[in-house]
């Protein structure tokens, strides 16, 4: 593999390392920052959101699992000790949505989605620190989610509930969602909160957990003609949009794969596998010629948009294709949206990736750097990723 390539992630890791560790630490309030802009201007009263700060959690954690720098340690444990002394919900389990700027509860809705970011980050800090009471708490919110969120009737999980865990008539995880039981999405990081969890606590019902949640992504959410991933659900499963999601279908490419292998059944590793070329030829078609992919399709339109995130997760999906495969088009597609990343998305000057760029590559207005949903964990992650396996194939 070219060294010059791995170099490049490299040092994009050191960048985002050092964004997060600068501009988005709150010193005043502890933890980080709510809401930064695209200039760096820090909005000091936005709201603290769980998912931001689990990815957060994640992030720094990882970052010292694969470095083993005291200074990312320090993080990791700067953001666990903010996360669960601010967002656990000790009365009722779960974890808030949101905190106001100085840690008080100010959404305390159960979103499924964002406990299973908070499993996902708690169990990647047991890695990291060996600290008990990050996997306690991992551990007690899988309870939680098993308790009141799995469906044992239909299987899969409930998409959101209010503070006690009583029904909610509004479940969206964001305004742009259908108001629907159940979702992929959420489907999708339960999976890999579940899996991280798994890599440190083998339990035999979590292991029977994510043996279902692979079955539910293989007989109910990947489209068996399209291999596209369909996007909500009521709670019998009947598929209620016809979207197409091209930076989901990407990103479960290799989650998928990653929990077939985590868990270590061969005949689930050689069935994801094949899964996971169709559904990233599937999401191919969403790139345009200069190199991005594009948001999503909706009734017959779609959004060209270019997202961060996106990006990110094809980065991650395509690499991971052309290891399985070892055909070049998945690496020339690579290079392709990786050129176009460092084109467009990536701030060179002031840090971190800008939100995203429209069909025309002009910047979309309105974004910000740090905020409820934007954070470390998808770009960051893919570095982690990208260098992990070019490291390993050198």
């Amino acid at each position: 593999m070219n060294a010059e390539l791995l170099n490049e992630f490299e040092q994009e890791l050191s960048n985002i390392l050092e964004y997060w560790s600068t501009v988005a630490l709150d010193v005043e309030n502890g933890g980080f920052y709510g809401q930064v802009e695209n200039d760096n201007v820090v909005v000091r009263d936005a709201d603290k959101g769980s998912v931001l700060n689990a990815r957060i959690l994640w992030f720094f954690s990882a970052a010292y699992n694969y470095s083993r720098l005291p200074e990312d340690l320090e993080l990791a444990k700067r953001s666990f000790d903010y996360f669960s002394h601010h967002f656990i919900d000790r009365e009722h389990g779960g974890v808030y949505w949101s905190i106001d700027a100085q840690g008080n509860p100010k959404d305390a809705k159960k979103q499924v989605y964002a406990i299973a970011f908070a499993i996902y980050g708690l169990a990647e800090y047991y890695k990291a620190s060996h600290d008990k009471n990050a996997l306690s708490l991992a551990i007690n919110l899988y309870a939680d989610l098993e308790k009141f969120s799995y469906d044992p009737i239909k299987q899969g999980y409930f998409e959101a509930f209010s503070s006690d865990w009583s029904p909610l008539e509004d479940q969206r995880l964001s305004d742009k969602d259908a108001n629907e039981k159940k979702t992929m999405n959420t489907h999708l990081h339960v999976l890999e909160g579940y899996t991280n969890l798994y890599h440190v606590w083998p339990e035999d019902h979590l292991r029977k957990q994510l043996e279902k949640l692979l079955a539910i992504f293989g007989h109910r959410i990947i489209d068996q003609n399209t291999h596209h991933l369909k996007l909500f659900f009521d709670e019998n499963w009947r598929s209620k949009s016809e979207a197409i999601s091209f930076g989901h279908d990407i990103e479960a490419s290799w989650l998928l794969l990653e929990a077939a292998e985590t868990i270590g059944d061969d005949s689930l590793v050689d069935h994801f596998a094949k899964i996971s070329i169709k559904m990233v030829d599937a999401a191919i078609k969403g790139f345009d010629e200069k190199g991005g992919m594009n948001y999503e399709t909706e009734n017959g339109h779609l959004n060209a948009e270019k997202h961060w995130w996106v990006q990110a997760e094809a980065l991650v999906g395509l690499y991971n294709a052309y290891q399985l495969t070892g055909e070049k088009g998945y690496k020339e597609q690579f290079d392709h949206c990786w050129a176009f990343v460092k084109d467009n998305l990536i701030d060179h000057q002031n840090g971190e990736w800008f939100w995203g760029v429209k069909k025309d590559n002009a910047m979309m207005p309105g974004q910000y750097k740090v905020g409820l949903w934007k954070c470390p964990y998808h770009n960051g992650r893919a570095c982690l990723e990208l260098i992990t396996r070019m490291a390993a194939s050198n």
